[in-house]
């Protein structure tokens, strides 16, 4: 199944992405086929709704730091932080659905998440640095909330211009 990327400015992208409840054969190849999406776009991450799927569902590289873009993909049905560190820390980030652009985002140091795989057994993970980036970052996805929300007013209407260029360039 060959999935295409949604870019800054399609609407599934501010929609908030519906509980998972059937765990089958389809939600199977949805979450293959959403890999090797994020492998042939080069990213560390993708939720469902940056391919046009309404449901809660993410990949993310299981990452040690901030080069181990070799880590092994984790796929999260209906996944809910549950807690997060008062320690934070700021790193630049981009997205696959606002190619050219990124930012300093500040996230916590580490989470604890609770999530389905894909046969429905529920599982928690405690992750940290880089692998809690990733999650917060696609997690936020699932709740129509992209990296640029947290940047300034100022920093965003510097943007203005270079979103509104892949809104128009990618426009459904």
């Amino acid at each position: 199944m060959e999935l295409s990327l949604r870019y800054y400015g399609d609407p599934i992208l501010r929609e908030r992405a519906q509980p998972v409840e059937v765990f089958d054969d389809a939600l199977r190849e949805q979450a293959a086929a959403m890999i090797e999406t994020m492998h042939r776009e080069r990213g560390i991450g993708l939720a469902g709704p940056q391919v046009g799927y309404g449901g809660r569902l993410i990949i993310a590289l299981q990452m040690k730091d901030i080069e181990d873009n070799d880590a092994a993909p984790v796929v999260m049905v209906n996944p809910e932080v549950l807690s997060r560190s008062k320690d934070t820390w700021d790193y630049e980030e981009g997205c696959l659905s606002i190619p050219g652009i990124a930012a300093d985002v500040m996230r916590p140091e580490r989470i604890s998440v609770r999530y389905q795989d894909v046969d429905g057994s529920e599982h928690t993970v405690d992750a940290e640095g880089m692998y809690a980036r990733v999650l917060l970052h696609e997690i936020d996805h699932l709740d129509g909330r992209l990296f640029i929300d947290y940047l300034s007013t100022a920093q965003r209407s510097l943007l203005k211009p270079r979103l509104k260029e892949i809104a128009e360039r990618h426009s459904v």
